[in-house]
């Protein structure tokens, strides 16, 4: 392991960071430094298993931030910025992912965060969580996902396809039709936190490096799936059945029927695949907002998980 060392945003007093207003200087958490990169992560609560939010493509930690806070309530919570998105220091993308979970891990051991973890993963959050429970079995006590990728996502759902990065011009019109999306999403978040969120997600470098994340499918399932078993810890699959603006405009309705009922046998299937695992499907929450539309769900069900393992 290289030199690691922590960086305080605020270096005179050691605490983290007050709400900002630029989208440059994240409003809150701390920089930890690991292989010679800045990762941004907030942590609120005591106790443990500590739970830690692995967000999807395009997502960032803080958009999280009103499930964090819920669960800060009867637990240490984790949100962060993996390499080359959010605050966080700039990487290659897409990466393997067993890249992201050694970074991931070296994180939280230099922000001593101890494990064993209940790991909450969104989206592609799922395969870095199923990557991290293979190389270190040992410290997941469990995973909560949500709507998140598997291993096995063409045996019930259409092909999976490397996906091509759009241009800068386009990534700028992706940022100004969502504007309208990111101010409905986090509405109820802190100002100082809803503002420099905003802004940084409309920004080109954000757009780029979602697009970059998933553009590579197919190759995370090859990953995993010589990756070796994935340990027998508890899960909850939580698999969101509302349909996303993109989906209802590129999919027919026979299409999206399809979709929600192949993602239920996968999630089916993954929680039957440990002794103690649960399928809670909801019908009102969309991909990508998840934790929006269904705040309580969401925070049940981590709550439930974190309860069996604790």
């Amino acid at each position: 392991m290289t030199d690691e060392l922590m960086l305080d945003l605020d270096a005179a007093s050691g605490s983290e960071t007050q709400p900002m207003s630029s989208s440059n200087q994240a409003p809150m958490g701390r920089f930890y430094e690991v292989d010679g990169r800045r990762l941004l992560l907030h942590r609120s609560g005591t106790g443990g298993p500590a739970v830690v939010f692995l967000p999807g493509a395009s997502a960032f930690g803080l958009d999280y931030l009103n499930i964090h806070d819920r669960v800060a309530q009867f637990a240490t919570s984790v949100v962060y910025d993996r390499g080359g998105t959010g605050w966080s220091g700039p990487a290659d993308l897409p990466r393997s992912l067993a890249d992201v979970a050694v970074e991931l891990r070296q994180l939280l051991r230099i922000a001593e965060v101890s494990s064993p973890y209940v790991l909450v993963a969104h989206s592609i959050g799922g395969a870095y969580a199923r990557r991290y429970a293979q190389l270190f079995p040992e410290e997941v006590a469990g995973v909560v996902y949500l709507d998140a990728f598997h291993e096995d996502w063409e045996k019930y759902l259409p092909r999976l396809r490397a996906q091509q990065v759009p241009g800068s011009l386009a990534l700028r019109l992706i940022a100004l039709a969502s504007r309208g999306l990111y101010r409905r999403m986090f509405a109820s978040w802190p100002d100082g936190v809803r503002r420099p969120l905003i802004e940084r997600h409309l920004t080109v470098t954000a757009q780029r490096a979602g697009a970059q994340e998933r553009s590579d499918q197919p190759q995370w399932c090859e990953e995993l799936k010589a990756g070796g078993p994935v340990p027998d810890a508890p899960l909850v699959a939580l698999s969101a059945l509302g349909v996303d603006v993109a989906m209802r405009l590129f999919m027919s309705p026979k299409a999206l029927r399809a979709m929600n009922a192949g993602k239920q046998r996968l999630y089916e299937a993954l929680a039957a695949s440990v002794s103690n695992g649960e399928h809670r499907p909801l019908e009102t929450a969309k991909h990508s907002t998840i934790h929006i539309d269904c705040p309580d769900a969401v925070t049940r069900a981590i709550a439930d998980l974190w309860k069996r393992v604790s």
